[in-house]
């Protein structure tokens, strides 16, 4: 008996009506590789008129190459589609203008916008500076704001809009030496969310996707992934879920996260409260002291427990707190 919760299905995960984004008009960013180079060539595929945009720089963010947007854009023109590059960056607000206003000054329109562009400067919290906190934000989240204000007027006179933000599991779970970069994409999230009641009222609609998928960005993971016996998935499982998304079957999905990897597409569940406990007059600090571990927090996971002799005396079983005794002066 199928799980009415997991909703499994026997059809091919490439698979989507022919023509689905028939004389759409999509702009994706980060367009040159990876994700955004698949979804940009299955939106042609679907129909759409698509502005191919990436500035070409290094995983880091560093230098620049137009090559990788123009290749797309030939790619995609060679099999009958029309595309044009857009080589500008999505760290600024005149960058996200200029963006959009390919779409509009080419074909007059932007029905659809993939915010996908992202890079990655990965250090342990400790080591982080601000230049690279600063350049993590500014492409994520500062770029998802920047080319979602430039397009979102614009869909607004229309009365129909597909915005699609890139989240990230390392900003909806964790994952160690991201802070930036989960930061970002938890933010991302959250502007999903929000943008999801602001203009949902306008027949648009905002989605994020969480993909799992081999790129450059996620080279460290797939090799970790090796050790065990395990392979990332290509990048082209990503894309039905976006012309999906971006068509017009789906008007009435908005504000809404889904993780895919492989053949799996799950709904994510946004935050909620798990468990609660209530006093009339409320709590004293000793109260909670006592409640909160026996409570609220028993069963729960500690993503990243103290070694053994840095835990308080009295959370050490006898056996841990004799053997952490020789080393109670350790930093």
């Amino acid at each position: 008996m199928r799980s009415t919760e997991q909703a499994d299905t026997e059809t091919s995960s490439t698979s989507t009506p022919a023509g689905a984004l028939e004389a759409k008009v999509a702009v994706v960013t980060g367009a040159g590789r990876g994700i955004g180079r698949r979804v940009a060539l299955y939106l042609a595929q679907q129909g759409a008129r698509v502005v191919v945009n990436d500035p070409g720089v290094s995983p880091d963010g560093t230098g620049q190459d137009q090559a990788p947007a123009d290749q797309v854009v030939a790619e995609i023109v060679a099999a009958g589609g029309e595309a044009v590059a857009s080589h500008d960056s999505v760290a600024s607000m005149e960058g996200g203008s200029r963006i959009v206003s390919v779409a509009l000054d080419t074909w007059g329109r932007v029905d659809i916008l993939f915010n996908n562009a992202g890079i990655l400067r990965d250090r342990m919290f400790i080591k982080m500076n601000e230049a690279d906190w600063d350049a993590v934000m500014a492409v994520h989240l500062k770029g998802a704001f920047a080319c979602t204000k430039a397009a979102a007027a614009h869909m607004q006179r229309q009365r129909c809009g597909r915005i699609i933000n890139a989240s990230s599991s390392s900003g909806l779970v964790g994952n160690a030496a991201q802070s930036n970069y989960g930061a970002a994409k938890s933010a991302i999230a959250g502007f999903t969310r929000v943008l999801a009641r602001d203009l949902g009222r306008y027949g648009i609609t905002c989605n994020a996707i969480a993909p799992m998928a081999a790129t450059r960005l996620t080279v460290g993971m797939a090799d970790m992934a090796a050790k065990y016996g395990l392979v990332i998935p290509e990048p082209e499982y990503v894309a039905p879920l976006i012309a999906y998304l971006a068509s017009d079957a789906a008007w009435n999905v908005n504000g809404q996260i889904f993780y895919v990897f492989g053949g799996s597409v799950c709904l994510a569940q946004p935050p909620v409260a798990r468990r609660t406990i209530f006093k009339p007059g409320g709590w004293t600090v000793e109260e909670l002291i006592e409640a909160v571990p026996t409570q609220l927090t028993q069963f729960t996971d500690n993503p990243g427990p103290p070694a053994e002799h840095l835990r308080p005396a009295f959370a050490r079983p006898p056996a841990a707190e004799a053997m952490a005794a020789p080393h109670e002066g350790a930093e």
